[in-house]
């Protein structure tokens, strides 16, 4: 269903467009200051502009919705704000990562289980659909859910009904998905890692998410919010940016997102002894590639990139893809100390595609 056959929202339900404030935030940002999530967004740039209107469209459906983009990038406040502006607001939103529990209680969390369904299992326990019950259930980091769980979760929304582990009834439920993920579905599909049917029943409303460094407009806003923010948590720090620190800040490229900038002006409160923040206490993740005057941001490591591809072409022979993805899987993962979930983030690839193909290249074994 294409999203202009939406209904809009009644008129008391939603303000114009030019009477909403730009500025989303978590409902309680000040317990999740270790989160990898972004805890405020801000529509100032076109582009981001451009979202909140697509949300608009969007929301008031019942249709699940498919939200991508890098971490970082606000996809639970994107989230909320669907929720918010649609006819289940005032019920239930419940978040979750999907990536942060093992196939076994990742099953047990989203459906439930009976007293006794497994070992440990002492009490029963509602799961996340039936808490979500009426409401919303976001499901991030949604292409890290095992295919034993994807085939269950694609019966839940078919039948729109939960069978709790060591159970046999059937609870009826009335929950609106919306799942993100910041790698793209349509890969962990074709490398078989994520079922094909399941990744259209989500995909019916999409929401793509911009980064930061491609929506330059919302940096200095964004940047001024958080400035606000933990200079009244901490009572003292600098209360405006200098010119300098702008121009800092608008250079930098910003591979963490809103997240990392929230990151950077808190150091910088920490550190700087002054009314103004100036550049010098701005200290930028190593990662980002600063913008140099008339280049584009990418263009030093790209260019040598393409360099170094192109002396591998002249000599090219059998295999040279498969020779080029091997090196760059096993270089990021020495990168990242042999971690693999930190390998993932930085190559934007799901745990489980990326875990495929380290055993393909001998980096790990299978029972690792």
């Amino acid at each position: 269903m294409s999203h202009h056959l939406f209904a809009p929202p009644p008129a008391e339900v939603i303000p114009r467009l030019w009477e909403r404030p730009h500025l989303l935030t978590l409902p309680d940002p000040r317990a999740l200051t270790t989160s990898i999530r972004a805890t405020a967004q801000v529509f100032e740039d076109p582009r981001s502009v451009a979202i909140l209107e697509r949300i608009r469209l969007v929301a008031p459906s019942d249709a699940n919705v498919l939200i991508i983009g890098e971490t970082g990038t606000g996809k639970e406040l994107i989230a909320r704000h669907v929720h918010e502006l649609s006819k289940r607001r005032g019920r239930p939103f419940v978040a979750v990562n999907c990536g942060a529990f093992s196939e076994t209680l990742v099953e047990s969390e989203l459906f439930g289980h009976e007293k006794g369904a497994f070992t440990g299992a002492f009490t029963s326990k509602t799961g996340w659909f039936e808490a979500a019950n009426g409401g919303t259930l976001f499901l991030d980091e949604i292409g890290d859910l095992p295919l034993a769980v994807q085939v269950k979760l694609l019966r839940v929304l078919q039948e729109r009904e939960v069978v709790r582990l060591g159970s046999h009834k059937n609870i009826a439920i009335d929950v609106r998905v919306v799942a993100a993920t910041n790698v793209r579905l349509q890969d962990a599909v074709a490398a078989g890692h994520f079922r094909e049917d399941l990744f259209y029943r989500l995909h019916v409303a999409t929401l793509t998410l911009p980064t930061l460094r491609e929506r330059p407009g919302d940096i200095l806003p964004l940047a001024r919010h958080f400035l606000q923010d933990y200079r009244g948590r901490l009572g003292y720090g600098p209360e405006e940016l200098d010119p300098g620190a702008e121009h800092k800040l608008l250079q930098h490229n910003w591979p963490g997102n809103i997240r990392e900038l929230e990151n950077v002006i808190h150091h910088a409160l920490l550190i700087c002894p002054r009314n103004t923040l100036s550049a010098e206490f701005l200290h930028m993740s190593s990662l980002g590639l600063q913008r140099g005057l008339g280049d584009k941001p990418e263009a030093t490591a790209q260019q040598a990139l393409v360099e170094a591809l192109h002396r591998l072409f002249d000599e090219a022979g059998d295999g040279l893809f498969e020779q080029i993805e091997e090196t760059v899987i096993r270089e990021a993962f020495e990168y990242c100390q042999r971690n693999q979930v930190q390998t993932a983030r930085l190559l934007s690839l799901s745990r489980n595609i990326l875990r495929s193909r380290l055993i393909k290249n001998n980096e790990i074994t299978a029972l690792k």
